[in-house]
């Protein structure tokens, strides 16, 4: 999983389940997993149009945290590492193409990428977050 599937996963609330191979299933374990499965889309549609800035201020409540213009800041409060290392990572995954040293640019661009792309996922994001 990825560093950008870690925030939206945080953000939208979705728990990362890790496939695990088995044997042929029996027939309830297969109705369970048909149950899970749509249980899993009704998750992942009432993650749609969940309003990013609402859900992050109350996130946030309480903490110092400028989330609104700091990519540092919002992995801070989605319970991420924010270490240059991690960023870079992300920077990467998301196609920045300009120097990976943590300058203000970086951090810049990659706070707009991740809110274009928790909004592409779904999101409801503000207009002034996006550019």
């Amino acid at each position: 999983m990825g560093i950008f599937s870690s925030i939206k996963d945080a953000i939208f609330g979705k728990k990362a389940v890790a496939a695990t191979p088995a044997a042929a299933p029996s027939i309830l374990e297969a109705a369970a997993a048909a149950a899970s499965a749509a249980a899993q889309t009704a998750a992942d549609e009432a993650a749609k149009n969940i309003d990013i800035a609402a859900h992050l201020e109350e996130m946030g409540a309480g903490k110092d945290l400028n989330w609104r213009s700091s990519i540092v800041d919002l992995m801070k409060l989605v319970g991420m590492e924010s270490s240059l290392a991690e960023r870079k990572e992300l920077a990467t995954e998301l196609g920045y193409t300009g120097e990976l040293n943590g300058s203000a640019e970086m951090n810049i661009w990659l706070h707009k990428a991740v809110m274009r792309e928790l909004a592409a996922n779904g999101g409801v994001v503000p207009a002034e977050l996006l550019d």
